[in-house]
């Protein structure tokens, strides 16, 4: 399933099972990138935290997990490199390094700098898909409407 909106980091697979609804998570956030759904989503998603990376991706605080009381967030995750929010995937037909202009917003501002995205000898830029978090700050900063790449879940 590709949704428009991502898990706050350290997301575990029954989220919405585990999830206690709580706002923790939500409060914390000091960029406030993290929102909480009402119907937008569905009723099985109701209060659950969500982001939405083209409006505000996630700056990998990872303030979050530690406030969760629930487990939905693991706790064990502090290192920004190991979580897994989604991966990021270029469109090349909208990008303009595909289309023969120089740009490197996704590549300069990926905070897992030349390993999540790199640029190729073309000077193109790569998504590692082993080494993307799925931040979603790619997609924020692209310049591209409707953005050329585009965070989605794993």
């Amino acid at each position: 399933m590709n949704r428009k909106y991502l898990r706050p980091p350290g997301a575990v697979k029954n989220f919405t099972k585990k999830c206690i609804r709580c706002g923790k998570c939500f409060q914390v956030c000091p960029y406030k990138t993290i929102k909480i759904a009402f119907l937008e989503f569905g009723l099985e998603n109701i209060y659950t935290p969500y982001i939405i990376p083209r409006e505000t991706p996630c700056y990998l605080c990872m303030k979050c997990p530690p406030v969760c009381p629930s487990g939905a967030l693991d706790k064990k995750l502090s290192d920004k490199t190991k979580v897994k929010m989604g991966v990021a995937k270029i469109d090349e037909k909208k990008c303009l390094a595909y289309q023969g202009t120089l740009c490197r917003s996704c590549y300069h501002n990926c905070p897992i700098y030349n390993e999540a995205i790199f640029i190729n000898d073309e000077l193109k830029p790569v998504v590692v898909k082993e080494k993307c978090v799925g931040c979603g700050i790619c997609e924020n900063v692209c310049p591209v409407d409707d953005s050329a790449i585009v965070v989605s879940e794993v």
